[in-house]
């Protein structure tokens, strides 16, 4: 099966629909996709009904943001197949609520310099479940100040490093993990390349924390997708892949089904997702 198990909508900070990239996902030839929004359920049986529809796999999932306290670095930790959508939600809530709370205290900040308001913010914040980055950049393009949503400008507002950047409050990643496994789903953790979590990587491994690591994505270099192959084959993990499709909103897009799983490994997820039944 040809699979792409990482993929963002407009319900979180991507740009297309969820029918949108099911639709564009069947066009490309993929046989399997995951659409994994940041802290949100909430496309999930949207996707399942039309993938019936249209005969393409769905694979339930969502990209839970968390902080390894220790090094005070982000981890994105990719949840499928989780059986209690309800709990599991109610743990995403305080993320985006905290997320809310933050973007929009950078939108006030923000437009204190820029003459944009926040109605065009929400124009485009309306149909996802938080406020992001990239609806409040998305009004400075439409006005003019930078013809990329994503790019230099961004950087210089509200990157990490950027001068009206409000930081989130996200959970740990061992109670991201808690919660996963009380919701009976499948841990993954996503692209380590992008947070320099090889070592928190084989430590979740050695404590049998997680069943799988995404190996192929576009922020993770051969170095690093060595070192995650030789951490999947000691400690059998499931190698992912995906392509965190946001559309052009990304510094780097690359178009859905660029970054698949390999051969073998979304069977193996969906095998352990069965042994759990």
């Amino acid at each position: 099966m040809k699979a792409d198990l990482h993929n963002h909508s407009f319900l979180s900070d991507g740009v297309l629909s969820i029918e949108d990239i099911i639709h564009y996902s069947k066009k490309v030839g993929l046989d399997c996709i995951s659409i994994t929004d940041h802290d949100t359920l909430a496309g999930i049986i949207q996707a399942y009904t039309l993938g019936e529809k249209i005969g393409i796999s769905i694979i339930p999932g969502v990209e839970i943001s968390t902080v390894d306290y220790k090094t005070n670095r982000s981890v994105h930790m990719l949840c499928y197949f989780p059986k209690d959508f309800f709990k599991l939600q109610g743990f995403l809530n305080k993320i985006l609520i905290n997320r809310e709370n933050a973007k929009r205290q950078m939108a006030e900040m923000l437009m204190k310099e820029y003459p944009i308001t926040i109605e065009h913010i929400e124009r485009y914040s309306s149909k996802s479940e938080s406020m992001y980055e990239t609806h409040i950049m998305q009004p400075l393009a439409d006005l003019g100040y930078t013809n990329v949503v994503i790019g230099d400008l961004y950087k210089e507002l509200l990157s990490k490093k950027g001068k009206y950047y409000v930081q989130i409050t996200y959970p740990s990643v061992y109670e991201a993990l808690d919660i996963i496994k009380e919701v009976g789903g499948i841990a993954v953790m996503a692209h380590p390349g992008q947070f320099d979590s090889i070592e928190l990587l084989e430590e979740l491994a050695i404590k049998n924390l997680i069943q799988g690591i995404e190996y192929n994505h576009p922020r993770n270099s051969e170095e690093v997708k060595k070192q995650i192959k030789d951490i999947a084959q000691k400690y059998d993990l499931i190698m992912t892949g995906g392509t965190d499709f946001h559309g052009y909103y990304s510094n780097s897009p690359h178009p859905i089904g660029s970054f698949t799983c390999p051969e073998g490994e979304v069977e193996r997820l969906i095998r352990l997702d069965h042994e759990r039944k």
